[in-house]
């Protein structure tokens, strides 16, 4: 056993080797080989002279060349020995990847959904009027389907494939020009040829009033707002009715000097957009609509050059208006400030627009030659899908309640649902195989 006084000369020798041997204690006057790099020290001492003379001809670019390299490998050393050790790698506490935003992002992106090109189910719809300035399809908060064929309303179930009759007008009340569900999915206004509006009762299937003493002409275009129902007509004129009173109308709007054919309230009820066969788009304010003299516009656009009937307000971004029209371009409108945000080119004809609820996209039917409707990206408008399958102008649009189908009625007589905006979360039953007026076209594709 060794004595307290040998342990001591003990410590003192490790600690004397220890540093001796460590790396650290490097004398500033002696070169460190571990540290030099013999191959560059060789070339700085036999190449220096080349490269001065190879640099006084060198052009401009080759220059800059020759510098991004000699960064890139690290040559800008001018020193040839090298006293101290290299510096130790640097250790990342929290690695990059979990700092870089976009490997972060990533994690989270949606994958692309997949988007049927195909109908889901195809209906017949025999005498449907090929007139592009009415609207005769609509689909109610009650999950029904109204379409007017001529003089007479059908109402399809698409809950359980049901069909009624809802009511057929004589030759002097008809044919129907447009159909309209109120916000309770009860309720259907319905326009006719006579220049008067009927309220229905869809379930006891009962007329309940009629409009009448407003328009002069035909009515082509019914938009809710609540309990206002606002009628457009071939006789210029933009009516607030309210259904509540017995002198039901509230207020007019005048500036068109043509059909309306195209009305929508926003979201909030509070503007009204109207588009006619003048081409002109009108923007209304709720709270100056007048008896007398009719109400000023908030913005009148004169930037469409031909009929304007498509009109959608975005569910997800106030005061944006999408409008479309024969001129085949569909263009999007600061409803504030009136200004143009941007205008796109579809090809064709712009029969009718309807935004999704549930993401940034945008539906468009249009005309020939393709007779298609197109799912466009929003606000890059790419072009999504192209859903295929009408053989003539595809006039009308309708979204169901589930947010995701879509019913389109054309002038090839034929009624068309695509799941469109997504798959719906509950399946709906198959539907019973009826004859008239919807027969199934070759069954459910």
């Amino acid at each position: 056993m060794a004595s307290p006084g040998e342990e001591w000369s003990l410590d003192l020798l490790q600690q004397y080797l220890q540093k001796k041997n460590s790396r650290e204690n490097l004398d500033r006057f002696i070169p460190n080989r571990s540290a030099m790099d013999f191959d560059y020290a060789r070339s700085l001492l036999t190449g220096g002279k080349k490269w001065k003379e190879k640099s006084a001809v060198m052009s401009a670019s080759s220059e800059a060349y020759q510098k991004l390299l000699a960064e890139a490998l690290d040559m800008n050393r001018s020193r040839i020995l090298a006293f101290k050790n290299k510096p130790p790698t640097p250790v990342e506490l929290i690695p990059k990847s979990w700092l870089s935003p976009t490997a972060h992002q990533s994690k989270f992106i949606k994958p692309c959904r997949s988007i049927p090109k195909t109908c889901q189910r195809t209906l017949d719809a025999p005498n449907i009027s090929d007139d592009y300035n009415l609207n005769l399809l609509d689909w109610g908060a009650n999950d029904v389907v109204a379409i007017a064929l001529s003089q007479t309303v059908y109402l399809w179930n698409a809950s359980n494939g049901s069909i009624t009759e809802l009511v057929t007008f004589n030759n002097e009340e008809g044919p129907v020009t447009s159909v309209s569900w109120a916000p309770d999915g009860q309720s259907i206004a319905i326009g006719l040829q006579n220049s008067h509006v009927q309220l229905w009762d869809s379930s006891a299937q009962r007329q309940l009033r009629t409009l009448r003493g407003g328009h002069r002409l035909r009515v082509g275009s019914l938009a809710w707002n609540n309990h206002v129902l606002t009628t457009g007509g071939m006789d210029c004129m933009v009516i607030n009715n309210d259904v509540r009173l017995r002198s039901h109308i509230v207020g007019t709007y005048r500036g068109h000097h043509q059909e309306v054919c195209g009305l929508k309230w926003s979201p909030s009820g509070k503007q009204l957009a109207s588009g006619g066969n003048d081409n002109l788009l009108y923007l209304w304010d709720r709270s100056r609509a007048s008896l007398n003299s009719g109400a000023q516009w908030l913005h009148k656009i004169e930037a469409h050059t031909a009929t304007v009937k498509a009109l959608a307000w975005c569910p997800f971004q106030a005061n944006l208006l999408a409008s479309g029209g024969s001129d085949r371009c569909v263009k999007f409108w600061n409803t504030c400030t009136g200004t143009c945000l941007n205008s796109v080119d579809t090809g064709s004809q712009v029969c009718a627009l309807l935004w999704s609820k549930r993401e940034r996209e945008l539906l468009s039917s249009h005309g020939p030659a393709e007779n298609q409707l197109i799912l466009w990206k929003y606000p890059s408008m790419r072009r999504m899908a192209e859903l295929s399958g009408h053989t003539s102008r595809v006039l009308f649009l309708a979204q169901g309640p589930d947010e995701c189908t879509v019913a389109s009625a054309a002038a090839d007589e034929r009624l068309m649902f695509w799941q469109a905006f997504g798959i719906p979360e509950v399946a709906k039953p198959t539907p019973k195989t009826s004859s008239e007026p919807f027969a199934l076209w070759h069954g459910i594709r």
